[in-house]
């Protein structure tokens, strides 16, 4: 029961991985970064740093990298440039619309960094079955590209295709990026990939005349071609958004997609479960490899080419794509109850927690700021990009407030809620409360943050509590909901 009480030991639970430091002195990777804005030019990353091109795999655009053009400034054919996905990157290259780049071996994902190939100067990040697991701190990158409005592409394999011999292959690395991540890990994609070898087959397409993926500017899609392949299995209880276009035969609904495509945040997802059609059978020197690409019994080529153009957001329906201007309904905190503890928030030690001191108004897992009755600030925040073309952006949370101050004309101990830029610096305070406002039950308080669309901006509260008499701030459900 919620009320005043005696001050609180500490608790000894970690700081968030990721997110904004305390010091304002630096930002940790995937928080704070711009959101990717679509252009005229469509900016598309090829990642080639997660062994994508171990064993005969030769899943890249061009042998030049980052740059491709670095082998040829104008190709006019896929020869042109070397690599079994080089196909590919000629088809866009050659519409004038596009830049590409590849995330070259030995290099990292990261959103929010200075690089070239960082994940904030592109609109979409294409993963052609990659063979290594990708990092936490890559993870939440990807996570919070894809939540701020980026597109992301998976492209998976069979299982038991562990082409560097790892103990891990592209359906256990993508699965690991959608459950164990900071970011979310409640299936925040509204599918799964399954374990499953399937040997051979031309999984059709759903009949949806309005589907850009299916009818875009590249052709239509009828069937695409399995050869050594896996499926998904959909969840839309988790995400309504998630939408099977390719089935295997036999299947429909719920169980084998072959090819998917989602939304989360702001950002678009689509899933492919076989590396065969995007192989055009030309590469390095030594690789045995298959031209899907060009098969005659699919339309592979016009899949890749208009899911491409969906996810960097010159599609017509879905999410929003690269942040360029449109603005998908959405809730943007991530964690935003706190229930996967500390994961995506940045709080002082003992901030986020399930403690029977206080109580949560919904679920386990609240935030408690201060209650020690002596000098103490303590800290909570979290870095977002609200889209550019969002017109309604409101931050929402619930505040409880006990205190062991007796005063009815003194705030001894404070909470200011404040919106921050990516360097520290405080761009408004939002309200401060103090144990002047203290009452039984969760109050909801509501912001607009309409103002700030199109930036990344930190939300922080910080509680400060005097020598004497606990005050206790605690928060739950917190909201960032835009239109």
């Amino acid at each position: 029961m919620l009320g005043s009480r005696r001050s609180r030991r500490r608790l000894t639970t970690a700081l968030a991985g990721f997110g904004l430091l305390v010091t304002g002195a630096a930002l940790q990777v995937g928080t704070t970064a711009t959101p990717a804005h679509a252009a005229t030019t469509h900016r598309v990353l090829f990642d080639n740093a997660h062994a994508e091109t171990v064993g005969n795999a030769d899943w890249i655009i061009s042998t030049s990298q980052p740059d491709p053009l670095g082998q040829d400034s104008s190709p006019s054919a896929e020869t042109d440039w070397t690599g079994a996905l080089s196909s590919w990157g000629v088809a866009l290259q050659k519409t004038g619309s596009y830049s590409l780049k590849t995330l070259p071996s030995g290099s990292s994902l990261s959103y929010g960094g200075s690089s070239a190939t960082d994940l904030s100067n592109f609109d979409t990040l294409v993963l052609p079955e990659p063979n290594t697991l990708f990092t936490t701190a890559e993870k939440t990158a990807i996570m919070n590209f894809v939540k701020n409005g980026g597109g992301l592409f998976m492209i998976s394999d069979h299982t038991g295709a562990d082409r560097n011999n790892d103990g891990q292959d592209a359906v256990e690395i993508l699965n690991d990026l959608m459950t164990n991540n900071s970011v979310d890990s409640t299936d925040p994609f509204g599918f799964s990939i399954d374990s499953l070898n399937i040997s051979s087959g031309y999984p059709a397409a759903i009949s949806d005349s309005t589907d850009p993926v299916l009818h875009g500017s590249f052709g239509t899609v009828t069937k695409s071609l399995i050869a050594n392949g896996t499926t998904a299995t959909l969840k839309p209880a988790d995400n309504s958004a998630v939408k099977g276009l390719v089935y295997r035969s036999g299947y429909s609904g719920n169980t084998g997609a072959f090819f998917l495509t989602s939304t989360f945040g702001s950002g678009r997802v689509a899933f492919w479960g076989d590396s065969s059609p995007i192989d055009d059978g030309t590469g390095q020197s030594g690789n045995t490899l298959y031209d899907g690409w060009n098969d005659s019994g699919a339309t592979n080529a016009a899949l890749a080419l208009n899911a491409t153009a969906w996810l960097a957001g010159s599609g017509t329906s879905g999410g929003g794509g690269g942040g360029g201007g449109t603005c998908a309904a959405a809730q943007l905190l991530g964690n935003n109850g706190f229930e996967s503890g500390n994961s995506t928030w940045s709080a002082s030690s003992g901030v986020i927690t399930n403690s029977s001191g206080e109580s949560a108004r919904t679920g386990s897992y609240y935030a408690w700021l201060d209650g020690y009755g002596s000098a103490t600030t303590d800290t909570l925040s979290q870095s977002v990009t609200i889209p550019s073309g969002c017109t309604a952006a409101a931050l929402s949370f619930y505040l409880h407030i006990d205190t062991a101050e007796t005063s009815t004309s003194t705030a001894y101990d404070t909470l200011k809620v404040q919106v921050l830029n990516s360097s520290g610096t405080v761009l408004s305070t939002l309200a401060t409360y103090s144990n002047l406002n203290a009452a039984s039950g969760y109050t909801k308080r509501s912001f607009s943050l309409a103002s700030y669309a199109g930036q990344t901006v930190t939300l922080k509260f910080t509680g400060t509590e005097g020598n004497t008499l606990q005050t206790s701030f605690v928060l739950d459900d917190t909201a960032l909901d835009v239109s």
